[in-house]
């Protein structure tokens, strides 16, 4: 007979689970004390639940493994809830363990009890309160096997105290061997001879592609053909965007530079597209077609109905759609390439300022050169992302992560440390404004716990400076968004990090780059200048004829 408890942690062991990151609480002690045996998890001890969340979400993303997070229950579990949303929004497999009260005879009423399982029930793809211990193998095994099946998110199970504690005769369940289904030929040939026909067609690169050798298909796919792309702020990477077909991010819903060169295609191949980021093209009764290409089938509402789908997964249905095209020599992609060429002039205009605070095209570019091309920067939300989205050419897949889903604050740092812990051999920079990075800076003392080798750049305007930036936008009095910030240096030094403060452009790069080749914890504080946002962001299309 084995504990429950112990039971459990050998399903998660058996499911291949490196790390546990997790606050526990008093309904955790039985799972706590068979981790502090477990030879193969790692328990990561954060200073808030969604500091878990959010490192056990990057953990995934990295991987495609299930991240595994725990809390107890009613306050730990509702802690958890934006990172729920977070992991099943952006694609990203996660196990959610909660504690709870014993379920069978309980002496404390209604003491901290909420419906937890009911409330993850609409932001989670699986969710379920083990009652007896026999049930173990099968929960985890279902939970974890859900959490990776395409789209990946979110999962839950909840763990009261005294199934816990319980004896049982039940095993693991060895994970099954799968392979996901692929596209029929049938629809691949229907694509191709439509791309075949085309006088201009374009690739749109989606959060949806964002998956192991997908990217590599899709390059040789290019290569083949010469067809042009762009990418959504979650395809970033996916392609090595110093490509010379690369055309832009579509970081803004319309009216970019990228807008026009999609405007100029005669056809979208649209592939990974998922409508929970902002649509980077509108389609209109007569306009442009599209295929979908995906896992899915297309969520169809009314600026996104596809004239065909390709169904499958997606690097082997890219795989098909190279190996039976044809390139055209008809194909005209000249005002693609107009749109992009004076995309980057414009912005050469403006990413040689050299004054302080720091303007954001020169921050990018800074970053950019300082950064190796699988360095990573993980930034948090605020109006510097769209800078870097539009700006910061990804060489590698996951090397720029964002949120263009849940557009989540606080994410930032807790990403930066997970993905050091993924790839401690790799150059990490968490990107923050100060309002996201005050969300979840107590993460500070874990990462330099873990002894982990990350830089924190944080964004200083003592506002929250989107929000600012779009009241000013509506007409609206400049009213209710600032506040003041600590002394970020004395802050980062009193966690025992390295505090560093930015007084120039010049003292700028010399700041990253001696904390990238810096071990351990490093926090920059850089006084940062939105003033001129509109001139870069609000460019109309009207604008862009005479450019392109």
């Amino acid at each position: 007979m084995t504990k429950a408890s112990d039971l459990f942690v050998e399903c998660l062991e058996n499911e291949g689970v490196e790390y546990l990151f997790g606050v526990p609480g008093e309904e955790n002690l039985d799972m706590l004390d068979s981790l502090s045996r477990s030879k193969k998890i790692q328990l990561i001890l954060t200073r808030h639940e969604q500091g878990a969340g959010f490192m056990a979400a990057t953990y995934a993303r990295h991987t495609g493994k299930t991240g595994v997070c725990m809390a107890t229950l009613g306050p730990g579990a509702t802690n958890l809830v934006t990172a729920a949303a977070y992991a099943q929004l952006g694609g990203m497999p996660i196990l959610m363990v909660t504690g709870q009260k014993p379920i069978k005879k309980s002496k404390q009423g209604r003491f901290q009890i909420l419906d937890v399982v009911d409330m993850m029930g609409p932001i989670t793809k699986f969710t379920h309160q083990l009652a007896s211990a026999d049930n173990i193998p099968s929960r985890v095994r279902e939970a974890i096997r859900l959490a990776e099946e395409e789209k990946p998110g979110a999962t839950h199970i909840e763990f009261p105290e005294d199934v816990a504690d319980e004896q049982t005769d039940s095993t693991p369940i060895k994970p099954s061997l799968s392979r996901r289904p692929i596209a029929e030929p049938k629809a691949v040939r229907a694509a191709t001879k439509k791309i075949e026909s085309a006088k201009s067609p374009i690739l749109v690169i989606g959060g949806g592609a964002n998956r192991t050798i997908t990217g590599r298909m899709l390059t040789q796919f290019i290569e083949k053909t010469g067809i042009p792309f762009v990418t959504t702020q979650l395809g970033k990477g996916v392609v090595d965007e110093t490509h010379k077909e690369f055309m832009g991010c579509a970081a803004l819903s319309a009216n970019d530079f990228v807008h026009s060169a999609i405007e100029s295609a005669d056809l979208i191949i649209n592939v990974g597209h998922d409508v929970i980021e902002k649509p980077p093209f509108f389609m209109k009764d007569g306009g442009t077609e599209v295929i979908h290409v995906s896992m899915n089938t297309a969520e169809v509402d009314p600026v996104y109905f596809p004239q065909i789908e390709v169904i499958g997964d997606i690097g082997n249905a890219i795989w098909q759609m190279k190996e039976d095209i044809v390139p055209s020599g008809s194909w005209n992609f000249d005002h693609m390439y107009k749109a992009r060429a004076a995309e980057e002039a414009h912005t050469a205009t403006m990413d040689d300022d050299m004054r302080c605070p720091i303007y954001p095209p020169h921050l990018v570019k800074v970053v950019r050169e300082q950064m190796p091309a699988d360095g990573i920067i993980c930034l948090d939300n605020g109006v510097y992302k769209i800078w870097f989205a539009r700006n910061y050419k990804a060489r590698e897949a996951n090397t720029v992560l964002l949120d263009n889903a849940l557009a989540t604050m606080g994410a930032g740092l807790p990403s930066a440390m997970a993905s050091a812990m993924v790839y401690p051999d790799r150059k990490v920079m968490a990107i923050c404004g100060d309002g996201g990075f005050m969300m979840n800076s107590q993460e500070m003392e874990t990462a330099v716990r873990l002894k982990l080798n990350i830089t924190v750049l944080v964004l200083n305007d003592n506002s929250y400076g989107m929000i600012r930036w779009k009241q000013a936008n509506m007409g609206f009095k400049d009213w209710g968004l600032t506040y003041g910030n600590p002394d970020f240096v004395k802050y980062a030094e009193s966690y025992g990090a390295n505090g560093h403060r930015i007084t120039s452009a010049k003292n700028l790069q010399e700041t990253i780059d001696k904390c990238l080749n810096s071990e351990g914890v490093h926090l920059i504080d850089c006084p940062v200048d939105y003033s001129d946002n509109d001139r870069i962001l609000n460019v109309e299309i009207k604008d862009l004829s005479a450019k392109v």
